[in-house]
């Protein structure tokens, strides 16, 4: 059920789908990070937006500043101006915690203009991660801005936000929230022949507890509805394989470039 007018879907799967940016390779969510993708072929990347108090769209996955930073603080309680101190650069890492080299190297939150703007051949995953205040318009006034509206997906655990932009702007395609997730297993569980999916993609992580999610099965019965089946977050090669094996139609690593060399060998 793709949109016709979206171009999100125009080349062929599998979907190499940096994480944050690839958030193993530089700092989570940050210009560096995206652009460091795009400048290795890596077509796709999904990042995380949320409202600073004056309304700015930024992107960052949490709502304190501790884990990517170094300092608690909260966004939605800070202006804009007040994150340009943050260095998102801060906690990175990439031996455990031995060295954190991009400390200093004035690493900072980015708004969403400023990524898409850098990335304009990048198709995002946007994933709202706040119900309120709603993001959604500022969203969309920013991504029409940037003739973006054709490259985008946009994804949330939480319903509010993917009603919001469905009604608001239909050919912009969506991925399911939580609730729709719950309700596709269980539809395909029992064989229900009157479940119509209400978005394009399914991203899933492959087990929620116990339960296996990414299966042949599952995956089987999506492409059935015509929808594709996104994995997040797998950066073990093995378990690339075995997704792919699967026929899933993208994969969602902190290690883009691990991917890309797993699928092309």
């Amino acid at each position: 059920m793709h949109s016709l007018n979206s171009d999100f879907f125009d080349s062929p799967p599998p979907r190499v789908i940096a994480h944050r940016g690839g958030a193993g390779l530089n700092p989570e969510n940050t210009a560096t990070a995206f652009r460091t993708a795009a400048d290795l072929g890596i077509p796709y990347a999904e990042l995380d937006i949320r409202l600073t108090r004056d309304r700015v769209v930024v992107v960052c996955h949490d709502p304190n500043l501790a884990r990517t930073c170094g300092r608690s603080a909260v966004i939605a309680e800070m202006d804009y101006a007040e994150l340009a101190s943050a260095d998102a650069g801060w906690t990175f890492t990439r031996d455990d915690g031995a060295s954190f080299p991009m400390r200093g190297r004035g690493l900072r939150i980015p708004r969403l203009d400023e990524i898409l703007a850098a990335c304009p051949e990048t198709r995002f995953i946007i994933e709202i991660k706040q119900t309120e205040p709603s993001v959604v318009p500022a969203m969309v006034a920013i991504i029409e801005a940037l003739a973006m509206s054709r490259k985008v997906l946009i994804a949330s655990e939480h319903q509010a936000p993917l009603s919001e932009i469905r009604a608001l702007r239909p050919e912009i395609p969506t991925s399911f929230s939580a609730l729709e997730i719950a309700r596709f297993f269980a539809a395909i569980n029992s064989a229900a022949d009157d479940y119509s999916p209400p978005a394009d993609a399914l991203q899933i992580p492959p087990r929620h507890g116990t339960m296996e999610l990414a299966t042949p099965q599952s995956v089987a019965a999506a492409h059935r509805m015509g929808l594709e089946v996104h994995v997040w977050t797998v950066n073990d090669e093995a378990e690339m394989r075995a997704l792919l094996a699967m026929g899933v139609d993208g994969i969602l690593s902190d290690f883009p470039d691990r991917l890309s060399r797993v699928i092309h060998s």
